[in-house]
């Protein structure tokens, strides 16, 4: 973030910057940005060409998906095809400021840019303003150029409208005094149609800043409100609101703070409808805690997280009941999610991310618990870094594409653990996978799961890989604690499923097992058991030469393991025995387990069919 020092007094004319013709993605051109002088500016950093569109809502029941979007997006693509940021600094000086003493019903200062009307101070001149003791009233800000409002132990209540309300200025901050703790507070309710309806709110671009701590209560809509953007640099800053906490219009940026919202809405929100380049969240720095009714983050186009910690409660928490017609997601947006570094934790009734475009992590920590989808992509879900967990869910990942390239990520589930579906709905019921050895129901075009690097650990009580296309395995390592219901299996592809590298295990009930295409240019072994393994089993695959292949300790019951690694060899058979032990495991899976004490239980052949399930595939594999 960049901040230039500015005059207060000064402003400058608006000015137009066109969009670099490299950017196709959600708009013909950036429109004119009135920008103070002095003003510094947040941008992305580099050219890169993103196509898109936007959505009304993410839901998934409210609004089309968004399909012209590029996967992997990063941080500064998404933020360089966005309106640029405004940023007023905090800086400031006694010498230069206008000290304002609110004194209970009333308030004096010495200077003629401030007019006191009973209870209400009315800033009419750009410059530097000190706020100091309370005030059952209002302070207007209706000017030109810079303001800056510095609350130095100010205390604002009204009981007919807004505590602080900007009506006109080209940028505000709001400085909190090093040391100082300030509190506003506004009416019980709001006429519908009211502009201003925030217990601080700014109908220009409004900064947040300094090392105090401010406690906004907003009794009659939202707590704190911006018509244009929002930035929230540092300070404390705490707001309990009956509607939205935090709410930036334009866009919402947190760059640093500590911020605390409950709110009986949606807990930070950045809602333009209107222009493509706006309607965005970012998160580059700073701590926000948030406890909401309905979604926690809530962005009309893209939420950009690149640092900061973010704890976020939404509905009430994963097992908490929602009724049909409320949204209550941890990360909500209608055409981009980036997390690239920072920690997310999302405890949400319905789905913990939920985006109608793609969602791309490449870096940060993730945890999950979702009373739905633990991330639920229309269009694309790419993971190629960070750690992701997803300790409670319905369907773990969701989305048309899902590419695992990189990183950690496990899924609990109690439907499938990975699908990829074509459909908006959160659950596919129904077995529709193909044979054991590919083959299967007709795919639906477009439809791809792949995982070409990284882990990936699923625990489900559905399928545990779904593709209702295609799967291919390129790389990584793929461990799956599949179903113990025979109705589903631990892989269910409904087309061509192959492997080319990578290591895939895959645990789960005798009823349905799907494996990898004998066509494939690495070697699978399927296993069907006699009898079902009991939670707590090592399982291993041991070579006719003796050596352990792999082995597994399951976490749930099992009676068929499909294992494919680059150690396969097409047509050798290789001997299962349960009991034994593990040394390190990822996900149960091991390279060094020990078949002492262990029993033979089966064999298998590599790239042979299985007897006994859905039937199909075979032949040679492809070189």
């Amino acid at each position: 973030m960049n901040h230039t020092p500015l005059d207060p007094s000064s402003s400058a004319p608006a000015r137009e910057t066109p969009a670099p013709a490299a950017f196709t993605r959600r708009r013909a051109l950036l429109l004119a940005l009135p920008v103070a002088v002095g003003i510094g500016l947040l941008t992305g950093c580099s050219a890169a060409s993103i196509a898109g569109t936007t959505g009304s809502s993410s839901d998934t029941e409210t609004a089309a998906a968004v399909t012209d979007v590029t996967a992997t997006a990063t941080a500064a693509d998404v933020m360089a095809d966005n309106q640029e940021v405004v940023v007023t600094d905090g800086d400031w000086s006694a010498d230069d400021a206008v000290a304002i003493s609110l004194d209970g019903d009333t308030a004096s200062a010495d200077s003629d840019a401030v007019t006191v009307d009973g209870s209400t101070v009315t800033i009419e001149s750009a410059g530097t303003y000190v706020l100091s003791g309370s005030l059952n009233g209002q302070v207007v800000v209706n000017t030109e150029g810079v303001v800056k409002l510095v609350l130095d132990g100010a205390e604002i209540a009204s009981d007919s409208t807004a505590a602080i309300a900007v009506t006109a200025a080209d940028a505000v901050a709001v400085v909190l005094a090093d040391g100082s703790s300030n509190t506003l507070s506004d009416t019980s309710s709001y006429a519908e149609d009211a502009d201003v309806n925030a217990a601080l709110y700014s109908a220009a671009n409004l900064t947040i800043t300094g090392e105090g701590s401010l406690a906004v209560t907003g009794n009659g809509n939202d707590g704190i409100a911006s018509k244009d953007g929002l930035v929230i640099a540092s300070g404390s800053v705490t707001v309990n609101a009956v509607d939205d906490g935090i709410r930036g219009k334009d866009y919402l940026v947190v760059s640093g703070g500590t911020i605390d919202v409950i709110a009986g809405g949606d807990g930070l929100k950045s809602d333009n409808t209107e222009d493509a380049d706006r309607g965005f969240i970012e998160v580059t720095g700073g701590s926000v805690s948030v406890s909401s009714d309905d979604d926690a983050l809530s962005a009309e186009t893209d939420i950009v997280v690149t640092g900061g910690d973010l704890d976020l409660s939404s509905g009430g928490g994963a097992d908490a009941s929602l009724a049909d017609d409320v949204s209550a997601k941890g990360l909500k947006a209608s055409v981009y999610l980036v997390i690239e570094n920072g920690t997310v934790t999302a405890d949400a009734a319905d789905d913990a991310v939920n985006v109608n475009g793609a969602v791309h992590i490449s870096g940060g920590t993730l945890s999950l618990a979702s009373g739905d989808d633990g991330i639920h992509a229309d269009t694309s879900l790419y993971l190629d870094g960070g750690t992701v967990t997803v300790s409670e869910s319905v369907e773990g990942l969701e989305s048309t594409s899902i590419t695992v390239a990189g990183g950690n990520t496990s899924v609990v589930s109690s439907d499938d653990g990975v699908n990829a579906t074509a459909g908006t709905t959160t659950s596919d019921t129904g077995a529709t996978g193909g044979g054991p050895m590919g083959g299967g129901d007709q795919a639906t075009e477009g439809v791809t799961l792949t995982a070409s690097g990284g882990t990936l650990v699923v625990d489900a009580q559905g399928d545990g890989l779904d593709s209702n296309g295609t799967a291919s395995i390129t790389g990584g390592t793929v461990i799956v604690n599949g179903p113990t219901n025979g109705g589903n299996g631990a892989l269910d592809v409904n087309g061509d499923f192959t492997v080319t590298g990578g290591t895939l295990l895959a645990a789960g009930s005798a009823g349905m097992v799907v494996a990898p295409a004998t066509s494939s240019a690495q070697a699978s072994v399927a296993a069907l058991l006699d009898s079902v393994e009991p939670a707590g089993t090592v399982v291993h695959l041991v070579a006719a030469d003796g050596s352990v292949v792999a082995s597994f300790e399951s976490t749930k019951d099992f009676q068929s393991v499909v294992f494919s690694s680059a150690d396969i060899v097409d047509g050798e058979t290789y001997s299962v025995y349960v009991g034994g032990s593990v040394g390190t495991t990822v996900g149960g899976y091991s390279t060094d387990g020990s078949i002492s004490g262990a029993t033979e239980v089966t064999t298998a052949v590599g790239g042979a069919e299985v007897e006994g399930t859905m039937g199909g595939g075979g032949g040679p594999r492809q070189q």
